[in-house]
């Protein structure tokens, strides 16, 4: 029988990053990007301006469709969600309170990532508590250097 450390280092697969985003400004709609650097306050473009536990937001794609799902929309895009990674494939929850790399970046998975009350302003009724539980988790940054879309996810 495996330890609960064992069951918890096992994973199927890596995941993959799908979508890349930043916003410069507050209040202002994400840019896509295709690749982006990760320096110690976030990703590059972004409008962190200081290291801190929340300088990286990621959310699972599968995620999107359950959030669209409970919000009895057609589908959600990133760009409305506000996260700056998407991932594929990996359960991003697992990676809370532990190290994990995107491509040769080294992140630290610090908490979850709630949804904030713009969500109702920018989807509609009820997407805030669609999206409770299905927000993604925050990072900081470890080590620098830049991911891309395709970049593999996994713990570190």
């Amino acid at each position: 029988m495996l330890s609960i450390f064992e069951l918890k280092s096992n994973y199927a697969k890596p995941g993959s990053v799908t979508w890349i985003g930043v916003r410069p400004a507050r209040d202002i709609e994400m840019e896509q990007r295709q690749k982006v650097e990760i320096t110690f306050k976030g990703l590059d473009g972004d409008r962190t301006t200081k290291p801190s536990n929340r300088s990286v937001t990621l959310i699972q794609a599968e995620h999107l469709q359950a959030i669209a799902s409970l919000s009895s929309l057609p589908s959600i895009s990133p760009l409305d969600v506000r996260r700056n990674i998407v991932v594929e494939g990996i359960n991003l929850l697992t990676l809370r309170d532990q190290q994990f790399k995107i491509g040769n970046v080294l992140l630290e998975g610090t908490g979850i990532c709630a949804p904030c009350s713009k969500m109702e302003k920018t989807l509609g009724k009820g997407v805030y508590n669609a999206m409770r539980g299905h927000g993604g988790i925050t990072a900081k940054v470890i080590s620098e250097g830049y991911v891309e879309l395709g970049d593999t996810v996994f713990p570190a």
